[in-house]
This record gives structure tokens, C-alpha cells and sequence, in this order.
């Protein structure tokens, strides 16, 4: 039996449920982690207004963080970043260095910074670092594109453990490096790195377990339930499957290629269900998940989602077409396309009670309901400039934003009760 993928823990558990109903009262809430609290891209989050972004929008703070495509988190007052050096500040290759900020997640105040040698490594696209830190427990943990992972004190940015996939446990880069978020299961952290993942232990980064040493995708692991036991479904190089986070042990494998191997989106998992998407013409499926394998549903051209990953609420996908910039909706279980808004590029999309907070690559950002019913847009403001390729952050009435070249930007969208 699958069930929905979850934080660990009674509360967590009650809490998903109710964000999946939407019918929860929580009113403002953390995003500590690539996809929020429950991996799926929603937040719990219900007290905040949409027309303050109409009005505006209210900009809270900005700063400039470097080049790069990592999303931001926020935990316990602070909100932590990445960026490299390199292009902001003409660094040659012996100097380009990544850039892990803590700032006051309401004021922009620097805490601290840590900083570390990577190259920004500019292939069709401006590079700089593509994973997302992740925050639990009073420590931060980060991954180059490189292949550099360390562990940091939250508090006060100090290096607990580093290490090197690549220099220390032999694993092979893809063209455009390493790019899967961490995500931490238990006492490990599971990355999309090697053939079948990888997890090293969260308490001095030694080595779990492997499953082979080739390249692997572009996407984060998804943590979910099989049988009893807490699962990881990760889309590798050229498949989609699934693994159990604690031994490593591969339960099935799916092919799925996309032109280039370009493999980013994550799975979305759902009772027995995974929807995957991915763009280049590969187009979105939904399978039954079974103990050994994964059994095809219904599969269409009409979701290509190449960078960004859709949201599953109540029923439905929405999600950036990329194949025509439109943002999407699609019955989860026939796969029907309901309505279709065009605009959005190679954008992104998150999800916050149920409205769409949606932002084109070109920093325009439109909040829609989030309704099989049709597109009916709440407000929509520019809050960036350039290429805008990383989905936007809703935690405790603030909007965190960012662009290639750097500029991260926080917006106040909170409500009475803030």
C-alpha cells in the first residue's frame, strides 16, 4: 500500500491531511525545505491576502545573492539562499565561490554567510547552484552543482561536516552537475545523486548507501510510503523509481527519457498514484503504483513541464506547459485538460491556500484561484526582472522571489493576523 508522502511524526501526518482537504486553520507557517513541509509545493499557509501584491506590491527588502536558480527556504525567523560569485563580481575561475546567505526573513538583515570554491559553470544558461538548502533540526544542509554537500550550524552558519560526491564516494556528475535538493528521511539525507541515489548520514555525512555510481537526473527525492515502510521515487537519468530510504533497496523502475536527459521535475505521489511531466516533448502520465513496478494509466502531450513541477490539489493538476507557456489544469485522473492560461514561459508554480501563486520567467506574477472551473485571476504584479526560472516562496505572510542574475526579492502579503 502507498499512501501520500509526509513529514514524520503524528502532527505532521494531521496537518498534510487537512492541507489535502483544504480545510486547514493554520494561518501562517515555514517552508524549510525544496517544496515546502510536505514536498508537494502547497503550503499551509491561509492567512495571507492577495490583494496586498495588487496594491503593490509591498516590498519588503531585496538583496543581491549571486548568480544561480536555488529556491529559498525559511525556518524559525530566517530565510537562507544561495548564489555564486562569479558574474557579480568577475571572479576568475580560482576565485568563483557559492554563497549560502542567512538573512532575517522580515527585515533582509544579514545573520551570517558561508561561503566555499565552485564554479559557476555557465551552460546555456547563466549556472550558479540549483539545489535548495534544506533546514531541519537546528542545521542546514546544501549541495553544489559540483557535488560539494555540508552540513551548517542554522544558528550561526558554522561547517559541521563537508564532503564531495564526486572526490569521496566516486559519483559521476551529470552535464549540467548536480541539481537534486536533500532531503532528510530519518537519520539520513537522500540526494538524487549516483544511478539509483545516495544517502549519507546526517550526523557526519558517511556514506549509507549507493546504488551505482552513473549520472543521475536533475530532480529532488520524493519521500512517500510503500508497504509500510518510508520510500523515496526520484526521476533519474532516464527513469523514474523508487527506492527505501533507509537501506536503498530499489522497489521499481519506470523508464521516462526527455530529449538531452534533461530529467528535472519531481514525482508526485498520491495514494497508489505518481504523475510525472517533464518538458522537450516528453509530455505527463499517471501510473498505479505497485510493490515491483509501475503500471501506465493515461499519458498525453498536453503538460510539459521542463524546470518546474506541477501541484496536485484537490483533484487536479496545474502546472507550466511548457510547450506553450500556458499554466494548466488537468484532471488528475484522466489526465483531461480543463483550462489553459497563457503567459507563463518557462515559469513556475506553488500553491497557498488554494490560490495559485504563479510566476512567469519573465518576474510577472499572477495569483489565481486554484479551480478545475477556469482561470480567474486574483492579482498580478512585476515583481522581477530578467530570466525568472525558480519557483517563488509563500511563508508567514511574506513571498520570496528571485531571478538568474541574483536579486532576490521578499514582498508582504500578510494578513490581520500577522
Amino acid at each position: 500500500m502507498v499512501t501520500m508522502s509526509r513529514q514524520l511524526g503524528v502532527w505532521g501526518i494531521a496537518v498534510g491531511i487537512l492541507c489535502v482537504l483544504g480545510a486547514s486553520t493554520v494561518q501562517g507557517d515555514d517552508w524549510p525545505n525544496w517544496r515546502g513541509p510536505d514536498h508537494n509545493g502547497i503550503s499551509r499557509e491561509t492567512g495571507w491576502d492577495a490583494n496586498k501584491l495588487q496594491e503593490g506590491p509591498h516590498f519588503l527588502w531585496r538583496k543581491q545573492i549571486g548568480t544561480g536558480f536555488a529556491s529559498v527556504t525559511v525556518s524559525g525567523g530566517r530565510a537562507y539562499a544561495m548564489g555564486n560569485s562569479a558574474k557579480a563580481e568577475g571572479k576568475s575561475d580560482q576565485e568563483q565561490k557559492d554563497t549560502l546567505w542567512c538573512f532575517d526573513a522580515k527585515t533582509g538583515a544579514e545573520i551570517w554567510k558561508q561561503t566555499y570554491p565552485c564554479l559557476l559553470e555557465p551552460k546555456s544558461h547563466e549556472g550558479g547552484p540549483s539545489a535548495t538548502p534544506t533546514v531541519e533540526a537546528g542545521r542546514v544542509y546544501i549541495l553544489s552543482k559540483q557535488g560539494h554537500v555540508l552540513c551548517l550550524d542554522a544558528q550561526n552558519g558554522t561547517v559541521i561536516w563537508q564532503k564531495h560526491l564526486t572526490n569521496d564516494y566516486g559519483v559521476k556528475p551529470h552535464e549540467w552537475g548536480f541539481s537534486g535538493s536533500p532531503i532528510t528521511v530519518g537519520d539520513l539525507i537522500v540526494l538524487n545523486a549516483g544511478t539509483h541515489g545516495l544517502a549519507l548520514r546526517k550526523q557526519d555525512g558517511t556514506l549509507a548507501w549507493i546504488n551505482e555510481k552513473g549520472p543521475a537526473g536533475y530532480s529532488s527525492a520524493v519521500p512517500y510510503e510503500q508497504q509500510g515502510k518510508t520510500c523515496a521515487a526520484i526521476l533519474g537519468n532516464q527513469e523514474v523509481y523508487g527506492v527505501v530510504a533507509a537501506t536503498g533497496q530499489v522497489l521499481w523502475k519506470q523508464p521516462w527519457k526527455t530529449m538531452y536527459d534533461e530529467s528535472i521535475p519531481d514525482a508526485i505521489i498520491a495514494g497508489d498514484k505518481l504523475f510525472m511531466s517533464s518538458g522537450l516533448g516528453t509530455g505527463a502520465a499517471l501510473f498505479t503504483v505497485h510493490a515491483d513496478r509501475l503500471v501506465r494509466i493515461w499519458s498525453h502531450k498536453e503538460m510539459q513541464n521542463w524546470l518546474s513541477t506541477s501541484i496536485l490539489w484537490q483533484g487536479h493538476i496545474y502546472g507550466v506547459d511548457t510547450k506553450d507557456g500556458a499554466l494548466k489544469c488537468l484532471d488528475f485522473q484522466t489526465g483531461a485538460v480543463k483550462w489553459a492560461h497563457e503567459g507563463l514561459g518557462v515559469g513556475s508554480v506553488t500553491l497557498a491556500g488554494g490560490k495559485l501563486l504563479a510566476l512567469s520567467d519573465k518576474g510577472k506574477l499572477m495569483i489565481a484561484n486554484a479551480s478545475p472551473a477556469g482561470y480567474t485571476e486574483l492579482a498580478v504584479a512585476q515583481i522581477l526582472d530578467g530570466k525568472c526560472w525558480t519557483v517563488p516562496v509563500l511563508a508567514n505572510g511574506r513571498i520570496y522571489a528571485r531571478n538568474a542574475e541574483g536579486e532576490l526579492v521578499c514582498i508582504d502579503v500578510s494578513g490581520a493576523d500577522h
